[in-house]
């Protein structure tokens, strides 16, 4: 499985983006799909994550601000963005695990690439305030 994240770039604090990550084939069912992010002061942060039944969970940081979703017709995960911050800027990539049985709860708290097998090569935000 290929996965691509576009929709990256500089905002205002405060403002709004909304990331997607394309798939090669449909991740609908058969698949826990998650949403990441990356800077050199963090360690990789799990955001947002949706398990193989739709269930949705986010990290504490992320809650009430970025919603994640898919549309399965394109295959495709989004990550909609908003009250942006400066802290959350970083290399944001996308991650699907095939077969996988976990919550999404529990998705979220694995962050190697070993663990999800499939992942995108990332889209930068930069937020400024």
């Amino acid at each position: 499985v290929k996965l691509t994240e576009t929709g990256g770039g500089s905002v205002q604090a405060g403002g709004s983006l909304r990331l997607s990550c394309e798939a090669s084939k449909s991740l609908h069912n058969a698949y826990c799909v998650g949403w990441f992010r990356q800077s050199p002061q963090k360690e990789r942060e799990g955001l947002a994550t949706i398990d193989s039944t739709g269930d949705t969970s986010y990290a504490d940081s992320v809650k009430g601000r970025f919603i994640i979703s898919q549309d399965n017709a394109k295959n495709t995960l989004y990550l909609q963005m908003n009250n942006l911050k400066s802290e959350d800027t970083g290399l944001y990539r996308c991650a699907a695990s095939p077969g996988c049985r976990q919550t999404s709860s529990q998705v979220l708290r694995h962050i190697t690439e070993e663990w999800f097998g499939y992942w995108g090569e990332g889209t930068q935000v930069t937020v400024s305030s």
